[in-house]
């Protein structure tokens, strides 16, 4: 009977130190960012656009290691999570903390260098993820709540850089993105509901994998796909989306809500794990036909 062997994943310093800090999701997050710059600015000035790509990245760096810091106990736990530095030994809490405390100073520096609001917005979103959301998550379901108002500041903070004013537009951007994280999490707290379990995470807003949270689903889809055509009908100062582009985006949430749709038919883990996809591809190219939209029109 022939046995099959596992060779051990490799680690390395640069391996470990991408895991701690998320260099695909902070990359992600910056994308936002740059989008919102864009949307905002009447020229673009290449520098302020490198020191938001840098001060957004580091911002994120940040609050991702601080999270896996406070959560090393509960990482330890889940298979999801066990095979991160921390909890697998590989980095101690020390050199975390330091790395961590490095990137919220630069990135607060960087943005401030921006304008002062930037920083600011910076600033709440670390703490908002770090003091807020992590430690809520074994607390409540309203955790969810809780992390969607960090988590949609990129957006809108890249508009605050070009601009340094805070009104109605990076509002609608800041909107956009929160609604969209409740399907996207909430598909993320389905598939992986039982390795959440393991860690006492409470990320569904029933705490059941049922036909509640499926409804739930569907509504905040909705909710995301009617506030990111809002700007077609010149109610958003100076961010404005052509019908055509509105078109584009409302069929892309048509998208989304089919596959929100199809998890409230199916109730599966793969259904949940589609969701989760057609959520990232919704936000990206929404944010790709915005930036288009303006500079083509």
């Amino acid at each position: 009977m022939s046995q099959t062997v596992t060779s051990p994943v490799k680690h390395s310093v640069i391996s470990d130190f991408k895991e701690i800090t998320k260099v695909r999701l902070s990359v992600s997050v910056v994308f936002s960012s740059l989008a919102g710059y864009l949307l905002g600015v009447e020229t673009v000035d290449y520098t302020t656009l490198i020191l938001l790509a840098f001060g957004g990245f580091f911002m994120v760096g940040a609050s991702n290691a601080f999270n896996q810091i406070i959560e090393k106990d509960l990482d330890a736990l889940m298979d999801r999570t066990k095979d991160r530095p921390i909890p697998a030994g590989r980095m101690s809490v020390t050199t975390a903390f330091i790395i961590a405390s490095l990137f919220t100073i630069l990135g607060i520096a960087i943005l401030y260098s921006i304008n002062p609001q930037t920083a600011m917005f910076g600033a709440i979103s670390i703490f908002l993820y770090t003091c807020a959301y992590t430690p809520l998550k074994t607390k409540t379901p309203l955790a969810v709540f809780v992390g969607a108002i960090p988590g949609a500041i990129p957006f809108m903070l890249g508009w605050v850089a070009a601009t340094n004013n805070f009104g109605v537009e990076p509002g609608t951007l800041f909107a956009i993105q929160f609604f969209w994280q409740f399907p996207h999490f909430w598909a993320i707290g389905w598939f992986l509901f039982e390795d959440y379990k393991k860690g006492g995470f409470f990320m569904l807003p029933t705490g059941k994998q049922d036909k509640g949270t499926a409804v739930q689903t569907i509504m905040y889809t909705i909710w995301t796909i009617l506030v990111s055509i809002v700007p077609a009908f010149g109610f958003t100062g100076r961010l404005y989306l052509t019908p055509i582009s509105a078109i584009i985006v409302f069929l892309l949430g048509l998208g989304m809500l089919y596959y929100a749709i199809q998890l409230y038919k199916k109730m599966t883990v793969v259904a949940a794990k589609q969701l989760m996809l057609a959520s990232v591809s919704y936000i990206t190219l929404l944010q790709i036909v915005y930036v288009l939209d303006k500079f083509i029109r």
